[in-house]
Order: C-alpha cells, then structure tokens, then sequence
C-alpha cells in the first residue's frame, strides 16, 4: 500500500508536471518550426540560391541499379547532406528562439520589484519589561 501512496505522491508533484507540460509543448513548437521551415524558410533560401532544394541535395556513393523493365534491383548508397543543412538551420532557428524567450523571461524578472525585507521580530516580553526596569533605574539614579 506504500508504494501507491508513494507513487502518487511522485506522479502529482509539480515538478513532474511541469516537465510533462514543457515537454508536450516542446513538441508542439517544433512541429511549428518544422512547419515555418520547410514552407517558408526554405523556399526562401532556394530563391535565393537558384532554385536549390536543399533537402534534394545528396552525394551519390553507389548508383541504384535497375533491370531493363525499370525496376530497381539494388538500391543506391548516397549521403543526404541536404537534409542536414536543412536540420541544422531549423536547430539554429529553434535554439534562437529559446534564447529570445528566456532573455525575455529574465527581463521580465528583474523588472519586478524585490521583495520588502521582512520586519524586525517585535521584542518579546521580557526585553519590554526589563528595558523597562532600566529606564526606571536610569530615573532613580538621576534623581
């Protein structure tokens, strides 16, 4: 019966939470950076590079082999360094990303204003009354 009550106790920490919800989102916000990459980002760059689609670029190692009907009857070997290029600037846009989201997240923080140090501890009631008894004696001495 422990191990349930310790097990529930886990899974409904907020850390955990937290990280299940950063992580849903995480893959969200890929999926929109996959998304603005490949139909935005990188028609873009195409244009800008003659009509170069990175994601087509390969170094071909070994040809695929067809028979005379057409039909590949081994496969070809070939490095897909384009699709990297590709991947690589979506890291780098996503890594940007983050960086602006948590530069902006610490602006943020330190726009708020720090917290008021808390207040002295009242005297407690011996100190009231025996500054009380001095001020007395300071009284009778003076007389």
């Amino acid at each position: 019966m422990s191990f349930l009550k310790e097990f529930k106790e886990f899974a409904v920490k907020g850390n955990l939470v937290d990280m299940a919800i950063g992580v849903v989102m995480g893959a969200a916000f890929g999926k929109v950076v996959s998304a603005f990459i490949d139909g935005m980002f990188m028609p873009l760059v195409g244009l800008v590079t003659s009509g170069q689609d990175f994601s087509s670029l390969v170094f071909q190692l070994k040809p695929e082999i067809k028979d005379a009907a057409g039909v590949v009857t081994q496969a070809g070997v070939a490095i897909k360094y384009g699709t990297f290029i590709t991947v690589a600037i979506e890291f780098t846009l996503v890594a940007f990303v983050m960086f602006m989201v948590i530069k902006g997240m610490n602006a943020l923080k330190k726009q708020e204003p720090a917290p008021a140090p808390p207040a002295p501890p009242a005297p407690s009631n011996e100190e009231v009354l025996l500054s009380e008894i001095r001020d007395l004696l300071k009284k009778q001495q003076a007389k």
